[in-house]
């Protein structure tokens, strides 16, 4: 019976894990988030959730990762800009309630 081994791609194995000291991304590490408004970033997850998109959703998405890493060489895989999201939007609800955006848009739904 033949073996698979499930070995990590190259962009793992020579991934940066932390930015270069002495530059913007290396100042905004060291910043403390704020409790509660700060996604989890690249970190091994113990839950998972499935969201399902629309074609035009993931594709806004991608330009959205697409833009990071073009405009501000951050190279963002789409769960942590999932994530981030999330964080920001649930935020946002903690800090405004019923006046957050998110509560907005889906009291429009």
């Amino acid at each position: 019976m033949p073996r698979r081994v499930n070995l990590p791609g190259a962009d793992e194995l020579f991934r940066a894990t932390a930015p270069a000291p002495g530059t913007e991304a290396a100042a905004a590490a060291a910043q403390e988030p704020s409790p509660g408004s700060a996604s989890s970033g690249r970190v091994k997850h113990d839950e998972k959730m499935t969201v399902y998109l629309t074609s035009e959703e993931l594709i806004a998405v991608e330009q959205a990762r697409l833009k990071l890493r073009g405009e501000l060489g951050r190279n963002v895989d789409r769960g942590r800009l999932v994530r981030a999201a999330l964080a920001i939007a649930l935020a946002d609800l903690e800090a405004h309630g019923t006046d957050s955006d998110i509560a907005r848009r889906l009291s429009a739904s």
